[in-house]
Formats: structure tokens, sequence, C-alpha cells
């Protein structure tokens, strides 16, 4: 029964101009978490480290996701939780967090725009 209690966490790993969207459990841990990056990113989870989008707080391999507030709360599927992601360099040290903003959208051309209603004077 343990698996009904076990919530979904939506997640967007970045680094850099990468971002890998995924999604896990909310007891998945970090080490877990590491090994689906990767398989994405073919960098073994020692050579990865995991942090808060501000680079604030690392997270422990041992760790769950619940453990650093990624629940089904905070790391939804429409507005999934940001975790940074940075590698070890070639002399053990790891890089600094360095996530390029997303890019914004294109203005909508002006016939997709919401019309304002025309404002009449029915006087």
């Amino acid at each position: 029964m343990k698996n009904k209690l076990e919530k979904d966490v939506f997640l967007m790993v970045r680094r850099k101009k990468t971002t890998i969207f995924t999604d896990a459990k909310e007891t998945t841990t970090v080490k877990e978490l590491k090994k689906i990056i990767q398989g994405i990113m073919k960098v073994d989870p020692e050579n990865q480290q995991l942090m808060n989008e501000r680079g604030t707080e690392i997270f422990e391999d041992d760790k769950q996701l619940s453990d650093y507030n990624l629940t089904a709360q905070t790391a939804r599927a429409q507005s999934p939780a940001t975790v940074g992601l940075v590698f070890r360099l070639d002399n053990g040290e790891f890089e600094t967090l360095d996530i390029a903003p997303l890019s914004s959208p294109p203005e909508l051309p002006e016939v997709m725009k919401p019309q304002d209603p025309q404002s009449h004077d029915q006087n």
C-alpha cells in the first residue's frame, strides 16, 4: 500500500543552458535523482552536485527530495521546482552554479493579443 502515499514531484534540473524536465517521488533520494540525470547527461553521480536554485544548499545523496521541501505541493507539473546541477571539474572541485536565464517567449503578434472591448459611448 506504500505506493498510494508516494506523491510525484516535478523538477527542472538546470545547469547553464541545459534544462532537464523529470519527475520523481517525494521519497526519491538525491542519489537516485543523480542516476536519472546520469542516464540523460552521461555524467556519473559522484561527479554531479545538486542544490537549490540559489546554490545556497547542497543536497546530500542519502536525503530524500522531501527533505529539501521538494514535495507534491511545491513541485507541480504546471510549475516544476528548479534544482541546480553542477559537475566536478578536472581539478576535483565542483564548478560554480550557473543557470542561464530562461529565454522569454517572443511577443504575440497583434492578431493574437486579447482585444480590448471598444469603448463606444452609447448615449
